[in-house]
């Protein structure tokens, strides 16, 4: 093959790639808006209760609230895979372009997220969590350290949750939900499986000694890792689809 033909085809590979990303981003209500309007809600609806409470404690308000970011994350994975690949597919894109090109979306979208959800953590820190001590987008231990850490940890965690449901959707058009549901009850019994080990070697002790010592930036990475694990099982999951 020549050089010219190399390039035109790369080139032709990035383009097919680009139209993927383009195709998603028609629902850029289901990307965008849905995913912060309903943050900024329950984030609006925190500071509202906060509020209003005569006594607050001493250590400030805390809220598990910011994990519904990351479900919708797991919904919008979900739906690129059962959603937009039948049409992407009756289009003439193959399974391999149309995983690449949503991983490459993905990426970008979490590398934007991560970067608003540390700027958030930024001015909850200035303002002395908006004036009322209160920790929306400080959780502690999860994202506490600094700043690039905050953002490591949230993309990991973005990538992840939507890398989870892609591949849940991908495992849900390949097998149905019978197939899905051996799937998830799959991961349950490798975790039972797994606590009844360390019953077994009474190991208990070791174990949340080794979580109290974990360093959250390690233990970002090892969700990065998982990220790419993950991928990987949606990437050969996908290659055996059929629509």
């Amino acid at each position: 093959m020549s050089e010219r033909q190399r390039a035109n085809g790369e080139h032709s590979n990035a383009a097919a790639i680009g139209r993927v990303a383009r195709l998603h981003l028609v629902d850029r209500f289901g990307y965008t808006w849905l995913v912060w309007g309903i943050l900024a809600l329950t984030f609006v609806l925190n500071m509202a209760i906060w509020a209003v409470i005569p006594t607050p404690p001493e250590e400030g308000f805390y809220t598990g609230a910011l994990m519904t970011i990351y479900v919708f994350m797991v919904v919008i994975g979900v739906q690129a895979a059962t959603k937009f690949l039948p049409f992407a597919m009756t289009l003439g894109v193959s399974r391999r372009t149309y995983f690449i090109g949503t991983v490459v979306l993905v990426v970008g979208l979490c590398l934007l997220y991560a970067g608003i959800l540390t700027a958030l953590w930024w001015i909850e820190g200035l303002t002395d969590g908006w004036g009322i001590n209160g920790h929306f987008f400080r959780v502690p231990w999860i994202l506490d350290g600094p700043w690039y850490q905050v953002w490591l940890t949230s993309f990991a965690l973005l990538a992840l949750s939507f890398l989870a449901g892609l591949w849940t959707g991908l495992v849900f058009r390949r097998f149905g939900l019978v197939g899905t549901v051996v799937f998830l009850a799959g991961f349950a019994v490798a975790a039972v499986v797994a606590a009844m080990a360390v019953t077994w070697r009474q190991a208990w002790p070791q174990v949340w000694r080794f979580l109290v010592d974990l360093n959250i930036l390690d233990a970002s990475l090892f969700a990065g890792l998982l990220a790419v694990l993950v991928s990987l099982g949606g990437y050969l999951t996908i290659r055996r689809i059929t629509v």
